[in-house]
This record gives structure tokens, sequence and C-alpha cells, in this order.
């Protein structure tokens, strides 16, 4: 089973960029979707983004699309997640998911341990 240690969180101000990423030990992550999950304060965790095993296909919420933009490096086995043009309702526990892909829906599967991401106004 993979193991996803995510790293790169922080606090930034508004307007402000940030990259997480997540690397991945155990497998190679090329057996696997990948996505972006994250959790603010009293919220459910939401989708954020995902991208295909090869890479070839991206998919975003709508309320980071846009801003955000999300890559692998199977050579690597990691995962990144650009953040542009930060907002305050970003900030969230941000997790890394290793899952599957159907019809452009994502499923996770595994989930990291999370990184902080606060963004502050």
């Amino acid at each position: 089973q993979v193991q996803l240690v995510e790293s790169g969180g922080g606090l930034v101000q508004a307007g402000g960029s940030l990259r997480v990423s997540c690397a991945a030990s155990g497998r190679t992550i090329s057996l696997y979707a990948m996505g972006w999950f994250r959790q603010a304060p009293g919220k459910e965790r939401e989708f954020v983004a995902a991208v295909s095993r090869s890479g070839s296909g991206t998919y975003y919420a709508d309320s980071v699309k846009g801003r955000f933009t999300i890559s692998r490096d199977n050579a690597k086995n990691t995962v990144y997640l650009q953040m542009n043009s930060l907002k305050p309702e970003d900030t969230a526990v941000y997790y890394c998911v290793a899952g599957t892909l159907q019809i452009k829906v994502f499923n996770p599967g595994i989930f990291g341990q999370g990184t902080q991401v606060t963004v502050s106004s």
C-alpha cells in the first residue's frame, strides 16, 4: 500500500502563492490517480483537484479553478499542488490522496496526514 506525506504548507497573505507537495513511498503513484482534498475548521472535507495516472487529465473544484494547478512527477513519486491568488477561504488542512478516476470523477482511497495552509487577510 502506498504511504503519502505532504509538505510545504504554511502561512501566506491573501493574494500570495504556495506550493504543497506529496511524497509517496511503498508503491509507485503511477498505479493511481492522485488528488488533493481539504478540510477547513468546522467544515466537511472537500475535493480540490485530481490528476490522471499519466498526468494528461486534470480536474478541479469550481472554487479553485483558474487559481490552483495539480501536477505529478511519476519518476519522483511526487504530486504537487500549486496555489496562486490565495484567499482566506482557502485556509484548511490539505490532504494528498491516492485513488481512481472514473468518468472524470475522482474516487479517494488512501489519504496522507495533511498539511496546514493558512491564508491571512
